[in-house]
């Protein structure tokens, strides 16, 4: 059975996006069936590998009121497998609001294709939203992406309160997979004090990878592609595939 991985943070502009789709391209180019599932209304992970808006085309909020089967649902690229968004998930918590188990409906949906895949990833909204738990139950840890930056660990510890919220009401088994430090300037006396920070408070946790500002990752997602594919030797590129490395070897 693959492996789910919430990409998650309560912040925006973290890097999470960017995460989630050049780690889904970099397991997929390692030999791992991958699945992305973008779980977020402004749909930036589907167009990030490809997968153009489209006004007829179904997305997750389908499978998830129930409405499609989720193989009809899932695009298949170059680069992964993708699970696309849409702006109309983000009416799916008021839909979802008095519906029973509301908090399973991906864990339900993704189970049905769990035993195709070695990884899916889950690319979650900026927020603790009702799609948010949804990731959080359906997933066997939670990848953080941490911004160089002061706020971050304020951030961070609210993220992990609600980690907590979700172990003792809804996921008991839900482990944190890393938390990685994104957007990272050496040349910064910040960027290395929050680092510092960082790996104080988690010293066991903090992947040993991290990802540096990088323009060409910045370019990418203009093109619909991964940084591994738009260019394999920059070093965001370098930096992702060894990620998936760890993530491989932690599997």
């Amino acid at each position: 059975m693959g492996k789910i991985i919430a990409v998650a943070n309560q912040k925006g502009g973290v890097g999470k996006t960017t995460t989630a789709v050049n780690l889904a391209s970099a397991l997929y180019a390692r030999g791992k069936r991958t699945l992305l599932c973008d779980f977020d209304p402004q749909a930036n992970a589907s167009s990030g590998l490809g997968v153009t808006r489209d006004e007829n085309r179904r997305s997750v909020y389908e499978g998830l009121l129930g409405e499609e089967n989720v193989r009809e649902l899932i695009v298949r690229t170059k680069y992964c497998d993708v699970l696309p968004s849409s702006i109309a998930l983000a009416g799916a918590e008021l839909e979802l609001a008095d519906q029973p188990q509301r908090e399973f409906r991906l864990k339900n949906l993704l189970a049905s294709v769990a035993f195709e895949y070695d990884f899916i990833l889950v690319d979650c909204p900026p927020s603790v939203s009702l799609l948010t738990v949804n990731a959080l139950v359906a997933a066997d840890s939670v990848l953080i992406p941490l911004q160089c930056e002061y706020y971050a660990l304020e951030g961070l510890s609210s993220l992990t309160e609600t980690l907590r919220m979700i172990r003792r009401t809804l996921n008991p088994t839900l482990d944190i997979e890393g938390i990685l430090l994104t957007m990272y300037d050496g040349r910064t006396n910040l960027s290395l004090q929050v680092a510092e920070e960082v790996k104080r408070h988690f010293p066991r946790q903090v992947f040993p990878v991290v990802i540096p500002r990088n323009v060409r990752l910045s370019e990418a997602p203009s093109h619909g592609m991964p940084v591994t594919a738009y260019d394999r030797s920059s070093k965001g590129a370098k930096c992702y595939d060894r990620l998936a490395e760890i993530v491989i070897a932690n599997a």
